[in-house]
């Protein structure tokens, strides 16, 4: 008995990442995938390193036809290659190779983490945006006013800088309502507007222009930011 257990132990371990147990369903891989691959790394772990398709089915429940279907899908999906290797005897010969199996792996964790990344900065843009606007507005915002800037973020996929910019343009011009915010949104996606810069330059523009009324007309008030009603527009 004891001798079997030392056996046991003698056949080794391998190093297997908890990511792959956890995220081979998402790199689209089957159980059957999944314990091919763990079996072949074990044989090249032991210096076998092109195992037949009859020494893994028999370590699995499926038959030796199954193996070879099951062999030839990961290597056409990249998860496996086959590679030319030379001995220290300058021996010639073929092994099987799980880097892709790794590098696919690597690829789904960095993912994971910019989409953890950006789901981290989306909230924060998301607190800092209601932030702003309960600073400027002077007050908590309603339930209709917090819907209002879910639905320009989910549904209209406003980013939150641009909202911001839309809320900088109503406090210059001394229109705090949501409903004047709402229509400068509408018109800066009519004209293509995405970016902090282009919302910027479209503000700057528009106050040129209208500066440039205020003189041709020599009106007596002219107020230092020209006031531009985005609702009658």
């Amino acid at each position: 008995m004891k001798s079997n257990v030392l056996a046991w132990l003698e056949e080794g371990n391998i190093t297997i990442p908890s990511l792959l147990f956890s995220e081979y369903r998402n790199l689209n891989l089957n159980e059957t995938e999944l314990v091919l691959l763990l079996n072949i790394l074990t044989f090249l772990e032991k210096g076998n390193y092109f195992p037949t398709p009859e020494e893994l089915s028999e370590r699995m429940t499926i038959t030796t036809a199954e193996c070879n279907a099951t062999l030839r899908s990961l290597l056409q999906r990249g998860f496996l290659e086959i590679i030319d290797h030379t001995s220290n005897e300058g021996i010639r010969f073929e092994k099987y190779s799980i880097k892709p199996l790794w590098e696919r792996l690597i690829d789904q964790f960095l993912m994971i983490h910019q989409n953890s990344t950006r789901e981290n900065t989306k909230k924060t843009d998301e607190t800092d945006l209601y932030t702003c606007f309960e600073k400027e507005f002077g007050r908590p915002l309603s339930p209709f006013e917090c819907e209002s800037l879910a639905m320009w973020m989910d549904d209209d996929h406003h980013d939150p800088v641009i909202i911001k910019a839309a809320l900088r343009e109503a406090v210059m011009s001394g229109k705090m309502n949501f409903r004047y915010i709402d229509r400068i949104l509408f018109e800066w996606k009519k004209n293509g507007i995405k970016t902090i810069e282009q919302a910027k330059n479209q503000g700057q523009k528009f106050r040129q222009k209208q500066m440039q009324k205020h003189n041709l007309r020599e009106e007596t008030h002219n107020p230092s930011v020209p006031f531009y009603n985005w609702l009658e527009n």
